[in-house]
């Protein structure tokens, strides 16, 4: 074959980082098979869902079984009645938006990669640690990255002090994964600012902001003045109502941005719409009822982060985390390096966390842990790593 080929993708870790979690987990599987392996790794949700989210899908399935109830293709941008609904979430937190300027997708990791089809050759800032896919889908498409530092000194909340006054691509995620560190309003306001001032553009990824519990903390990008001039948000059903599977999110862009025209025809051109029976699952977890039992699982996944950080204030490990955002991020003790760390808990453990070191450069020495399992399994991880030293 002679045709050319995109070889950015020659530029990504050879071994993407959940795919070497899993090859190790199963190579010690092979040689330990009578262990039990706990995994408070990998950010997938383990509770079902709602029940009448559930009952809703299973309605709308049955309903495509019959004449009258069909439903071809709809509406690309997503039901006109889950963009009301998404428009109505926002309204109860004091945010106005219009429904064309709600996107509905099969997921935030999609969108907030395929953003980029529809912006220029920008250099891209992300903050280190980060989540795979800001820094994969940029060097995929060849631009330009600036890494910033998230780090102790800054509580792994950078500022955009370092940057100089051009126009950026900025990627932001709050509350943080892997981190779980969450932005303030006064911290957001210094981000909306510099967009602001500089003519850069913010893509904010709000996945987890179900997870705050503190009322002063920002849910949403557009809580912040001055936000519906310079940042569109990314937003997903997966962690708040169990959609990891489903695939369903959605995406704001405030329509005098000028990209608010040009994502529209690209999703007109690239994609056909989310999966209804998804869609109509996302409009019931956003029902009274569908809250309600979300809320549930929530409180469920935030008592085992506060076990884990129990856990580890007992342990004198320094972590962020686990309060306002499920993900802990502790310092590794005793100066090992993050796969070293990895091997150490799955070889004398049987328990599985993520590498901080396959965020970025920023997460060496660092570890995720996970509060997403059931809380049995929990129970039983947290007592085989009560010898930890």
């Amino acid at each position: 074959m002679k045709i050319l080929l995109n070889e950015n993708f020659n530029k990504l870790e050879q071994n993407y980082l959940f795919s070497e979690i899993t090859r190790r987990v199963e190579r010690f599987k092979s040689k330990n098979p009578h262990k039990k392996v706990i995994s408070l790794g990998i950010g997938d949700v383990s509770l079902p869902l709602s029940p009448f989210v559930a009952s809703k899908m299973s309605e709308a399935s049955l309903k495509l079984g019959t004449k009258d109830g069909f439903v071809g293709y709809g509406d690309i941008l997503g039901l006109p009645s889950l963009r009301k609904a998404i428009s109505k979430r926002y309204q109860n937190r004091g945010i106005t938006l219009d429904i064309d300027e709600i996107f509905i997708s099969d997921g935030a990791k999609s969108d907030l990669g395929n953003i980029q089809d529809v912006l220029g050759n920008n250099e891209v800032v992300i903050c280190d640690p980060v989540y795979p896919v800001y820094l994969d889908s940029s060097m995929i498409s060849g631009r330009k990255i600036r890494l910033l530092k998230a780090n102790e000194e800054n509580y792994f909340l950078p500022s955009p002090d370092a940057l100089e006054s051009k126009p950026f691509v900025i990627y932001l995620c709050s509350p943080n994964n892997p981190t779980g560190a969450v932005f303030s309003k006064n911290q957001l306001q210094k981000w909306v600012d510099f967009a602001q001032s500089s003519g850069s553009l913010l893509i904010f990824d709000s996945a987890y902001e179900e997870y705050i519990s503190d009322s002063s903390l920002p849910h949403s990008i557009f809580e912040i003045d001055g936000a519906k001039n310079c940042a569109i948000e990314i937003c997903s059903f997966s962690k708040f109502a169990g959609f990891t599977g489903l695939r369903c999110g959605w995406t704001v862009i405030p329509r005098d941005l000028p990209i608010h025209h040009l994502w529209k025809r690209r999703q007109n051109t690239k994609f056909n719409g989310a999966s209804y029976i998804a869609q109509m699952g996302a409009l019931a977890s956003l029902s009274l009822q569908g809250t309600k039992e979300n809320r549930q699982n929530i409180e469920y996944y935030m008592k085992n982060a506060h076990k884990i950080a129990t856990f580890l204030k007992e342990k004198q490990i320094f972590f962020v985390g686990g309060e306002n955002a499920p993900y802990l991020w502790l310092k590794i003790p005793n100066k090992m390096s993050s796969w070293d760390f990895f091997d150490h808990l799955l070889e004398n453990f049987g328990v599985v966390g993520t590498p901080g070191v396959g965020f970025g450069k920023n997460g060496e020495g660092f570890f995720r842990f996970s509060p997403f399992a059931l809380s049995p399994d929990i129970d039983e991880a947290l007592e085989r790593l009560n010898n930890l030293n």
